[in-house]
């Protein structure tokens, strides 16, 4: 069973200029399905695209918090013309970002509600960015993301007890290479709390190439399988069983076809 590299973004450079060699590298590395994340319109709609274009892609559609200030009432009717297209399997990326603030406060929170409201009037899963606000993101999931299919912490670099939080609420979790990285123990405390059947592992690519081929750049889905290794070592299984595992945690989060992902 492949592994599915669960929040990529193959429409930006330099991947976007070779998706068939990054596609043909992931395969043969043992990566064989693949989400590629939106983050405004233009993306998302780049990404829906793509994914039209390989079988075992899929897309998500989000307006990421550095972009909510450009985000009117306009641009949120379309991102949810853009989520009823074939191959979506998601909202988002979407959330909260306190640490560069590229997008007012207010701006944030107010799509980041709205992207919860559009995921559950098409009940979809929602993908979630949160930096430097994890409380905040917290609470508007409490208040507006009731009733959702599913949420998914991604990038998760939070402590073993806000990853107990997110899990007690239902949630899932997914981990990059940063769990990888030397100075990550605090990221590694979390991914032990974490059962396999909440757990999802991703790159994030082209950002955060994971240990030992941290120097690589950029990231592509390829290197996730040194993701995938560290895990299953650090959970004590082998990579196989912990393949199986996270796609079958992927396959239900995201309701991919199943045979698909084999």
């Amino acid at each position: 069973m492949g592994l599915i590299d669960t929040h990529c973004h193959l429409t930006f450079e330099p991947l976007a200029a070779d998706v068939p060699g990054v596609i043909e590298r992931s395969r043969a590395a043992g990566v064989t399905s693949w989400v590629t994340v939106g983050t405004h319109l233009d993306d998302s709609q780049r990404a829906i695209e793509l994914a039209g274009q390989y079988e075992q892609m899929y897309a998500t559609a989000g307006i990421h918090p550095h972009d909510a200030r450009s985000a009117d009432a306009h641009a949120l009717e379309e991102l949810k013309k853009l989520a009823r297209q074939e191959k979506v399997v998601a909202i988002g990326e979407t959330g909260l970002d306190f640490h560069y603030n590229f997008s007012k406060q207010p701006d944030q929170r107010r799509v980041f509600e709205a992207h919860l409201d559009i995921a559950g009037e098409l009940n979809l899963p929602a993908v979630i960015h949160s930096r430097n606000a994890f409380d905040e993101t917290m609470e508007i999931l409490d208040r507006s993301g009731r009733g959702l299919k599913g949420v998914v912490f991604h990038c998760f670099s939070g402590t073993a007890e806000q990853a107990r939080l997110v899990l007690d609420r239902g949630y899932f979790v997914s981990f990059t290479g940063v769990v990888t990285f030397k100075n990550a123990e605090v990221t590694r405390r979390a991914a032990q709390v974490v059962p396999l059947d909440r757990l999802m592992v991703e790159t994030d690519c082209p950002y955060m190439s994971p240990e030992p081929v941290r120097a690589q750049k950029p990231n592509e889905p390829a290197l996730m399988v040194h993701t995938a290794k560290f895990l299953a070592e650090l959970k004590g299984i082998s990579l196989d069983a912990f393949a199986q595992a996270t796609t079958r945690t992927a396959v239900t989060f995201f309701r991919l076809p199943m045979s698909e992902t084999t």
